[in-house]
Parts: C-alpha cells; structure tokens; sequence
C-alpha cells in the first residue's frame, strides 16, 4: 500500500512505523493528539476511486494527514460502495489500533454516510456502525465524519 503526504511526498516506510514515527515527534513537541479514519469514493466512468486518510488532530493547534488511493473498475451498488469504504477504514485502523492504545491516542473511524434517511448513503447506516461498532472503535457519521467528508473527499481524484 502506498501512502503520502498531503504535499505528495510518498512514504518509503511502512504506514504502521510513518504513524509510529509521527506520534512520538508530535508527543515529544508537547501536543495532545487525536486520530481519525476515513474513506471517501468517487466513481468515474467505469473507475470508482478510494481515497483512505489518516488525519492526525494537534489539540487546539491545527492537524496533517496521511493518504492513500487506490483504484479500480469494480462496480459497486451505492450501498456496497459504502461499506468497502468502511471497511477500508476498519482495516488501517485494526492495524494501528495498538499503536494509539501504546501511545494514548484516542481515534475514531468516520463514515461518509448521511445520517439523514432521504440520502441514498443512509441505507448502510446501521450496517457501518454496527461493524465499526463491533471492531470497538468510536463512530462518526455525517455531518461529524469528517475525515472522510471533508479530508478524503479532497484527495480522491
């Protein structure tokens, strides 16, 4: 898995070490952190384009974020498409986990989904959290998800 900067510099270490490394130099410079997990997507033609981050929260002083992308011609129901999101944020979160349980991180998984019942996302509501839920991480949907409305959905293409 290839994962970057937001500046587009790509990270020659595993993601697991690169988050490693960033908690204890953001620890080591006296801030209190929080970590969120997102994926967006975005179909384009025949491609559907996931975009996962990692967005780092300095307590009261800004943030970073690390990225990955992938691609593929899969075709998804809208519904389905949902839950591969979620499910990308599940598993980069299922292999960091430990790592904010070490350090103190609190982190939560965030689903691009409407909590509104008039959006077509909403129908993989109750299955997004139940398996977020499940996995025992903290869930947020729209409009508090933030990392993957806002953050990921910037940086899918």
């Amino acid at each position: 898995m290839l994962w970057r900067k937001f500046n587009g510099e790509r990270f020659q270490l595993p993601i697991k070490e690169e988050v490693k490394r960033a908690i204890i130099r953001e620890k080591q410079n006296g801030y209190r952190l929080k970590v969120c997990i997102g994926t967006d997507s975005q179909v384009k033609g025949a491609e559907t384009e996931f975009a996962t981050v990692i967005v780092f929260l300095r307590e009261g002083h800004g943030g970073f974020m690390f990225i990955h992308n992938e691609k593929t011609k899969k075709q998804y129901s809208i519904k389905e498409r949902m839950l591969v999101e979620v499910a990308k944020s599940i598993e980069i979160a299922y292999e960091l986990c430990d790592l904010f349980t070490q350090y103190d991180v609190d982190m939560e998984v965030h689903a691009d989904i409407n909590t509104n019942p008039h959006f077509k996302s909403n129908e993989a509501l109750r299955e997004a959290m139940g398996y977020i839920l499940g996995m025992g991480f903290a869930f947020k949907a729209k409009p508090e998800a933030f990392a993957s409305s806002s953050c990921a959905n910037k940086v899918v293409n």
